[in-house]
Protein backbone atom coordinates (compact mmCIF):
# COMPACT_ATOMS: atom_id res chain seq x y z
CA UNK A 1 0.00 0.00 0.00
CA UNK A 2 1.21 3.46 -0.97
CA UNK A 3 0.78 4.57 3.10
CA UNK A 4 2.64 1.92 3.80
CA UNK A 5 6.04 3.02 1.44
CA UNK A 6 5.29 6.76 2.76
CA UNK A 7 7.58 6.88 5.65
CA UNK A 8 10.29 5.48 4.40
CA UNK A 9 9.89 8.48 0.81
CA UNK A 10 9.74 11.13 3.49
CA UNK A 11 12.73 10.06 5.46
CA UNK A 12 15.11 9.29 2.23
CA UNK A 13 14.08 12.68 0.50
CA UNK A 14 14.27 15.05 3.54
CA UNK A 15 17.79 13.61 3.41
CA UNK A 16 18.95 14.26 0.15
CA UNK A 17 17.06 17.62 -0.39
CA UNK A 18 20.01 20.01 0.06
CA UNK A 19 21.51 17.48 -2.33
CA UNK A 20 18.64 17.65 -4.89
CA UNK A 21 18.18 21.55 -4.34
CA UNK A 22 22.25 21.78 -5.46
CA UNK A 23 22.11 19.35 -8.57
CA UNK A 24 20.64 21.01 -11.73
CA UNK A 25 18.22 18.84 -14.33
CA UNK A 26 19.21 17.47 -17.21
CA UNK A 27 18.81 18.79 -20.63
CA UNK A 28 16.38 16.48 -21.78
CA UNK A 29 13.86 17.41 -18.88
CA UNK A 30 14.50 21.03 -19.22
CA UNK A 31 13.23 20.09 -22.93
CA UNK A 32 10.29 18.44 -21.45
CA UNK A 33 8.94 20.85 -19.17
CA UNK A 34 9.50 23.65 -22.05
CA UNK A 35 7.41 21.72 -24.29
CA UNK A 36 4.46 21.39 -21.82
CA UNK A 37 4.95 24.91 -21.01
CA UNK A 38 4.44 25.96 -24.62
CA UNK A 39 1.30 23.40 -24.78
CA UNK A 40 0.06 25.21 -21.75
CA UNK A 41 0.44 28.58 -23.27
CA UNK A 42 -0.87 28.09 -26.57
CA UNK A 43 -4.20 26.67 -25.08
CA UNK A 44 -4.35 29.81 -22.07
CA UNK A 45 -3.48 27.39 -19.41
CA UNK A 46 -2.88 29.49 -16.08
CA UNK A 47 -2.98 27.49 -12.83
CA UNK A 48 -0.60 24.47 -12.61
CA UNK A 49 -0.27 22.14 -9.40
CA UNK A 50 3.31 19.92 -9.64
CA UNK A 51 3.15 17.15 -7.77
CA UNK A 52 5.87 15.66 -6.08
CA UNK A 53 7.98 19.01 -6.67
CA UNK A 54 10.84 18.56 -4.84
CA UNK A 55 13.05 21.32 -4.41
CA UNK A 56 10.57 23.69 -6.55
CA UNK A 57 13.22 23.58 -9.35
CA UNK A 58 10.35 23.41 -11.88
CA UNK A 59 7.80 24.82 -10.04
CA UNK A 60 9.85 28.24 -9.60
CA UNK A 61 10.45 27.75 -13.42
CA UNK A 62 6.82 27.65 -14.44
CA UNK A 63 6.06 30.65 -12.10
CA UNK A 64 8.77 32.56 -14.09
CA UNK A 65 7.12 31.94 -16.80
CA UNK A 66 4.41 33.70 -15.27
CA UNK A 67 1.60 30.58 -14.25
CA UNK A 68 -0.11 30.41 -10.71
CA UNK A 69 1.79 27.52 -9.54
CA UNK A 70 1.25 25.52 -6.43
CA UNK A 71 3.51 22.86 -5.61
CA UNK A 72 3.32 19.26 -3.10
CA UNK A 73 5.68 17.11 -2.08
CA UNK A 74 5.31 14.18 0.67
CA UNK A 75 8.91 15.82 2.27
CA UNK A 76 8.92 18.17 4.71
CA UNK A 77 12.60 19.41 3.88
CA UNK A 78 11.76 19.12 0.53
CA UNK A 79 8.46 21.61 1.36
CA UNK A 80 10.50 23.84 3.03
CA UNK A 81 13.20 24.33 -0.20
CA UNK A 82 9.93 25.34 -2.04
CA UNK A 83 8.72 27.71 0.35
CA UNK A 84 12.39 29.54 0.17
CA UNK A 85 12.19 30.14 -3.09
CA UNK A 86 8.53 32.01 -2.84
CA UNK A 87 6.47 29.17 -4.35
CA UNK A 88 2.96 28.01 -2.84
CA UNK A 89 3.87 24.74 -1.26
CA UNK A 90 2.53 21.80 0.67
CA UNK A 91 3.31 18.98 2.31
CA UNK A 92 0.63 16.18 1.05
CA UNK A 93 1.36 12.94 -0.43
CA UNK A 94 -0.58 11.52 -3.68
CA UNK A 95 -3.54 10.46 -1.77
CA UNK A 96 -4.26 13.45 -0.04
CA UNK A 97 -3.96 16.47 -2.81
CA UNK A 98 -6.55 18.39 -0.24
CA UNK A 99 -7.79 21.14 -3.14
CA UNK A 100 -10.69 21.49 -4.19
CA UNK A 101 -12.25 20.09 -7.08
CA UNK A 102 -11.70 21.37 -10.42
CA UNK A 103 -8.92 23.82 -8.94
CA UNK A 104 -6.29 23.29 -11.39
CA UNK A 105 -5.69 23.95 -15.10
CA UNK A 106 -2.55 21.58 -15.36
CA UNK A 107 -0.64 18.87 -13.19
CA UNK A 108 2.57 18.61 -13.98
CA UNK A 109 4.41 15.01 -12.39
CA UNK A 110 7.91 14.46 -13.34
CA UNK A 111 9.45 11.22 -12.17
CA UNK A 112 7.28 11.19 -8.63
CA UNK A 113 4.50 8.61 -9.52
CA UNK A 114 6.90 6.12 -10.17
CA UNK A 115 6.80 5.37 -6.29
CA UNK A 116 3.22 4.59 -6.11
CA UNK A 117 2.71 1.14 -5.58
CA UNK A 118 1.48 -0.34 -8.50
CA UNK A 119 -2.42 -1.76 -6.71
CA UNK A 120 -2.51 2.09 -5.47
CA UNK A 121 -2.29 3.64 -8.91
CA UNK A 122 -5.66 3.91 -10.14
CA UNK A 123 -6.49 5.95 -6.66
CA UNK A 124 -3.65 8.12 -7.03
CA UNK A 125 -5.05 9.04 -10.93
CA UNK A 126 -8.50 9.00 -9.65
CA UNK A 127 -7.38 11.68 -7.17
CA UNK A 128 -5.74 13.38 -9.97
CA UNK A 129 -8.14 13.48 -12.54
CA UNK A 130 -10.59 15.00 -9.44
CA UNK A 131 -8.42 17.97 -9.70
CA UNK A 132 -8.44 19.10 -13.03
CA UNK A 133 -11.28 21.01 -14.75
CA UNK A 134 -12.51 19.87 -17.78
CA UNK A 135 -10.10 20.35 -20.81
CA UNK A 136 -7.01 20.47 -18.61
CA UNK A 137 -3.66 18.76 -19.41
CA UNK A 138 -1.50 16.72 -17.40
CA UNK A 139 2.10 15.80 -17.66
CA UNK A 140 3.06 12.30 -16.38
CA UNK A 141 6.94 11.36 -17.08
CA UNK A 142 8.75 8.71 -15.37
CA UNK A 143 11.51 6.24 -15.76
CA UNK A 144 9.93 2.84 -17.23
CA UNK A 145 10.03 0.83 -19.86
CA UNK A 146 9.74 -2.94 -18.51
CA UNK A 147 8.56 -4.32 -15.42
CA UNK A 148 9.69 -4.04 -11.91
CA UNK A 149 8.09 -3.48 -8.28
CA UNK A 150 10.14 -3.13 -5.07
CA UNK A 151 12.73 -1.38 -3.26
CA UNK A 152 15.47 -0.63 -5.70
CA UNK A 153 18.53 -2.86 -4.85
CA UNK A 154 21.05 -0.51 -6.21
CA UNK A 155 19.32 2.83 -4.87
CA UNK A 156 21.73 5.56 -3.52
CA UNK A 157 19.02 6.91 -1.10
CA UNK A 158 19.02 5.79 2.48
CA UNK A 159 16.45 4.31 3.19
CA UNK A 160 16.67 2.59 -0.06
CA UNK A 161 13.27 3.91 -1.85
CA UNK A 162 10.38 1.66 -3.32
CA UNK A 163 9.73 2.18 -7.25
CA UNK A 164 7.51 0.65 -9.85
CA UNK A 165 8.19 0.59 -13.92
CA UNK A 166 6.04 -0.22 -16.76
CA UNK A 167 6.34 -1.11 -20.17
CA UNK A 168 4.95 1.42 -22.14
CA UNK A 169 1.91 -0.48 -23.14
CA UNK A 170 0.97 -0.99 -19.70
CA UNK A 171 1.43 2.67 -18.33
CA UNK A 172 -0.97 3.47 -21.24
CA UNK A 173 -3.32 1.17 -20.57
CA UNK A 174 -3.53 1.74 -16.87
CA UNK A 175 -4.08 5.69 -17.32
CA UNK A 176 -6.68 5.25 -20.13
CA UNK A 177 -10.34 4.60 -17.87
CA UNK A 178 -9.42 8.62 -16.63
CA UNK A 179 -7.76 10.29 -19.56
CA UNK A 180 -7.01 10.51 -23.05
CA UNK A 181 -3.90 10.10 -24.60
CA UNK A 182 -2.86 13.76 -25.98
CA UNK A 183 0.42 12.51 -26.55
CA UNK A 184 2.93 9.77 -25.84
CA UNK A 185 6.91 9.60 -26.29
CA UNK A 186 9.81 7.34 -25.11
CA UNK A 187 12.92 8.82 -24.90
CA UNK A 188 15.95 6.91 -24.63
CA UNK A 189 17.90 7.62 -21.47
CA UNK A 190 22.45 7.60 -21.85
CA UNK A 191 24.23 4.71 -20.88
CA UNK A 192 20.64 3.23 -20.22
CA UNK A 193 20.26 0.12 -22.47
CA UNK A 194 17.05 -1.74 -20.40
CA UNK A 195 15.09 1.44 -19.65
CA UNK A 196 13.93 5.18 -21.34
CA UNK A 197 12.07 7.88 -20.25
CA UNK A 198 8.02 7.29 -20.45
CA UNK A 199 6.44 11.31 -21.72
CA UNK A 200 2.79 11.37 -21.74
CA UNK A 201 0.47 14.35 -21.82
CA UNK A 202 -3.24 13.40 -20.75
CA UNK A 203 -6.79 15.22 -21.09
CA UNK A 204 -9.17 14.29 -18.05
CA UNK A 205 -12.15 12.00 -19.48
CA UNK A 206 -15.38 13.31 -18.76
CA UNK A 207 -16.40 10.32 -16.82
CA UNK A 208 -20.21 9.35 -16.19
Amino acid sequence: MYEDVIPSLQQAYDRHAAQRDAAGLADWKIAERQDFASRLRSEGKRTLLEIGAGPGHSSAWFRDQGFDVTCTDLSPAMVALCRAKGLDAHVMDFLHLDFPPASFDAVFALNCLLHVPGDDLARVLAAIHRLLRPGGLFFYGVYGGYSFEGIFPDDHHTPPRYFVFYPDDELRRRVAPWFDEVSFRAIPLEDEAESHFQSLILRPKELA
